[in-house]
């Protein structure tokens, strides 16, 4: 037994032409739409004696004072309108788009940036464009990346030590600016310098900033003794506070909560932490993400 070849797909009408249609309606005339269009009128004639090839049937009866519409042609012409309305539709939301009056970004970001340059950033776009709509999302640079990678994000602001990131393969990188890195101990420590706390309890957090924590610690000779991890610079901080260990914390952890009960210390042998946004290449120039990117860094000049 064999299986017949399905039949081929009946043809479909050329919107051009069911516009073409259109203006030849309005018109009342071939004449009258080929001035309207800026064509000849054979060329009107022409396009449409294809269509009603096409449909299979007459859309115009053709008289000296001009067309009249058949019954399919009446018909077609409201099918035509909706056309026409669609796309007038579809070319404004392109020019809002284009404006970046409209569109939506998706965005994911580390904590302390987004307890600091964010809101701002957000808040600026916000007055300035209303209608475009900015999704957060909060995670450590790792799984930023990882979702801008999977086309589920579009900016990830992530950081690096010294530099930007590790791990952000095909993705473009911009520099928003750097940040010092600073020595976080109780109150009760006097002048201390990363060398002096050998001995001590550290708290540490995220994976990348316990590995850039231990390198300055054996750079200064020791290995240090991280007692307590998390991610949380507010719960890092009443730990110190209540002299249970000491840390280091960028400079925007520090802005985004101070504890008074902890003191700040300048540490040059710390370095620092350069941040900023990773993107598909392209992306930046999607005229709502180059809005939020610009806010972004105005946000960032402040810092």
């Amino acid at each position: 037994m064999t299986t017949a070849d399905p039949a081929p797909d009946a043809p479909g009408l050329d919107p051009r032409r069911v516009l073409v249609f259109r203006e030849v309606a309005r018109a009342g005339s071939l004449s009258g739409a080929a001035r309207t269009l800026g064509w000849t009128q054979p060329a009107v004639s022409q396009h449409l004696a294809r269509l009603e090839r096409d449909a299979g049937t007459a859309l115009v009866l053709r008289g000296p004072a001009g067309v009249t519409l058949t019954e399919a042609g009446r018909g077609l012409l409201a099918r035509a309108d909706a056309v026409a309305a669609e796309l007038r539709a579809a070319a404004g939301e392109l020019a809002a788009l284009a404006e970046a009056r409209t569109g939506t970004v998706r965005l994911v970001a580390f904590p302390s940036a987004a307890a600091t340059l964010v809101p701002d950033a957000l808040a600026a776009l916000h007055a300035e464009r209303p209608e475009v709509r900015v999704g957060l999302e909060e995670a450590e640079p790792p799984e930023a990346v990882a979702q801008v990678l999977a086309d589920d994000a579009d900016l990830a602001l992530v950081f690096g030590y010294d530099g930007p990131p590790d791990g952000l393969g095909p993705l473009a990188f911009t520099a928003l600016y750097d940040e010092p890195v600073r020595l976080v101990v109780g109150p009760g420590a006097g002048a201390v310098r990363l060398a002096d706390l050998a001995d001590a309890d550290w708290v540490g957090g995220c994976p990348r900033c316990r590995g850039h924590l231990v390198a300055c610690c054996e750079a200064a000779g020791f290995t240090p003794r991280v007692q307590h991890s998390t991610d949380d610079y507010v719960v890092v901080q009443n730990l110190v506070a209540r002299g249970v260990g000491v840390t280091v914390l960028p400079e925007t952890a520090l802005r985004a909560y101070r504890h008074d009960g902890v003191r700040v210390l300048e540490e040059p042998a710390l370095g620092r932490r350069r941040v900023g946004l990773a993107y598909r290449p392209g992306a930046e120039t999607v005229p709502a993400t180059a809005a939020l990117v610009a806010h972004l860094r105005r946000a960032a000049s402040t810092i």
